[in-house]
């Protein structure tokens, strides 16, 4: 059995290969109902195989009545549906002479040769071994088959131009396998591998597949006739709107043009050969027709590409190329005013702030901002540092060049609170050496962009020893004091010390903040 490229029929032979080893393990009801039901599967598709057969030949003809260089190929179509017709008529009448036989045996297929089993029919025969086998094997109707088969596969390619002959051999599917039967232990033929001691019911479907092969080999070789014949009349159903701009970026004022056109395509397959380029660069192209082109601009200004499409007909192999040239321009994003590290400006530090805008030459851009207190310093190439002094909201607001005022708003805020820190633990259990190691308290802004520093304005240092009365410092600023460090180096395991009342400063504050408590148990 040659392996099938068509997706059904290869469904069709692996769904027979799966039955036939559950025959081997046992031949039960079930089995011979799937049996029964990819027989009728088959049926279903030699019936779709004749209806699309049928149409192919009257196609073939007339298509070759406008090419008369393929004139041959219409002579040639009937041929291929009678090669069909004759095989499948043998088929049956083999198949046909096994059912009497195993029914009434009065020399004709009739309903005698049925029973009914419930509300349908069903062969009387359907579990008879020894007709298959005597019939098949051992009256050499299965050599007599085998011979058929390979006598029309070799018809079916006779049809086929010598040239092409070799390339279409796997498009016949009617063929033999003359291998797999040698690796059996028992079976010394294809015919006793395929009949011996195989239930009539489960042939139907070996007879059918076979018939299924011969129309599936009609119509690979008419479907190849239809494609050299350039295969049906393309029908432009599929529309849709292009434009092609003259450029693709303009500045406010200048005149956009584009042309618009109609685009048609074909929902059919087609053997077509579509090729596609920009600036002599090869792109993949869709079954849609369509390509995708990506370019990276290293630098502003206007960029023209010309795209080629290339059209194969693929009866006359003749190329038609089609050129046009098209450009893009280049430009700087859109204008815009963004704080660099956050939406916010913050009272007390440098704001980062980037300022572009498209098509306006620096020199004609006017910056201007109101609100919380904000002075704008500029850096060169668009940077600028934006100082603040009042919570609340700042306007940045951009003009000039052809651009009307368009202003953005950024919130204005105090430096967030910091946290007071030993080393880097805001309390808890501490080692005494750990402890005592430390120089004193130290204010932390987590998440922070900026470089802002705070300091710590003092705090309220207490020793809380075991059965001792407590000990107070008032400390001031971050670092210790002599009478704190006095006070840190008597730690011991044991002790408690509380930071109290830990005040800090941040830059643009007018007064300290309350940076809150912290306490550690030394261990």
């Amino acid at each position: 059995m040659s392996i099938p490229k068509q997706p059904r029929q290869l469904m069709i032979n692996i769904m027979y290969l799966v039955l036939t080893a559950l025959l081997a393990l046992n031949v039960s009801a079930e089995i011979f109902n799937a049996f029964k039901l990819v027989n009728n599967s088959l049926k279903d598709s030699n019936a779709a195989l004749d209806k699309s057969n049928d149409a192919l030949v009257p196609s073939i003809d007339k298509r070759s009545k406008a090419k008369p260089e393929f004139a041959r190929f219409a002579e040639r179509a009937p041929m291929a549906v009678q090669y069909g017709k004759e095989f499948t008529d043998y088929v049956n009448t083999l198949l046909d002479d096994l059912i009497d036989k195993s029914g009434n045996k009065n020399g004709s297929v009739d309903d005698g040769d049925y029973i009914v089993v419930g509300d349908h029919k069903d062969l009387k025969g359907k579990k008879n071994k020894d007709v298959t086998t005597r019939e098949m094997v051992n009256n050499k109707k299965g050599v007599e088959l085998k011979n058929k088969i390979l006598e029309y596969r070799t018809k079916f390619l006779s049809l086929i131009d010598d040239s092409l002959r070799t390339s279409m051999e796997a498009e016949i599917s009617l063929n033999i396998d003359d291998e797999t039967w040698k690796h059996s232990k028992n079976k010394h033929s294809w015919e006793e591998f395929t009949f011996k001691q195989m239930p009539l019911g489960a042939c139907l479907p070996i007879f059918t597949k076979f018939i299924n092969d011969a129309k599936s080999s009609e119509n690979a070789v008419l479907n190849h006739f239809s494609k050299k014949l350039g295969g049906e009349d393309v029908v432009l159903d599929k529309f849709t709107v292009i434009s092609s701009p003259k450029k693709n970026y303009v500045i406010k004022g200048e005149p956009f043009e584009t042309t618009i056109a109609l685009a048609a395509s074909t929902s059919k397959s087609t053997s077509t050969k579509v090729g596609l380029s920009v600036n002599g660069s090869n792109l993949s192209v869709s079954a849609d027709g369509e390509a995708i082109w990506k370019t990276v601009p290293n630098d502003v200004g206007i960029k023209k590409y010309t795209a080629v499409a290339s059209v194969t007909n693929p009866v006359t192999n003749k190329t038609d190329t089609y050129r046009k040239e098209f450009e893009f321009e280049v430009g700087e994003r859109s204008c815009n005013v963004a704080a660099e590290k956050m939406n916010v400006f913050y009272i007390g530090v440098d704001n980062p702030v980037s300022i572009s805008a498209a098509g306006i030459p620096s020199a004609q851009l006017n910056v201007a901002a109101s609100g919380g207190g904000i002075n704008m310093n500029k850096q060169g190439g668009g940077k600028y540092i934006a100082n603040v002094s009042t919570p609340g909201e700042a306007t940045i607001t951009l003009s000039g060049g052809g651009l009307q005022a368009t202003s953005f708003k950024f919130r204005v805020k105090r430096i967030p609170t910091p946290i007071p820190m030993l080393s880097d633990k805001r309390g808890g259990a501490m080692p005494n050496g750990v402890f005592k190691a430390q120089q004193g308290v130290i204010p932390v802004l987590e998440g922070f962009e900026f470089d802002a520093k705070c300091t710590i304005q003092g705090y309220n240092l207490v020793r809380v020893a075991p059965r001792q009365d407590a000990q107070i410092v008032a400390n001031t600023g971050g670092r210790y004091s002599p009478q704190a460090q006095n006070l840190i180096n008597a730690a011991k395991p044991g002790d408690r010390y509380l930071f109290e009342s830990i005040k800090g400063r941040c830059p643009g504050d007018a007064a300290a903040r309350d940076l809150g408590d912290m306490s550690f148990q030394i261990k």
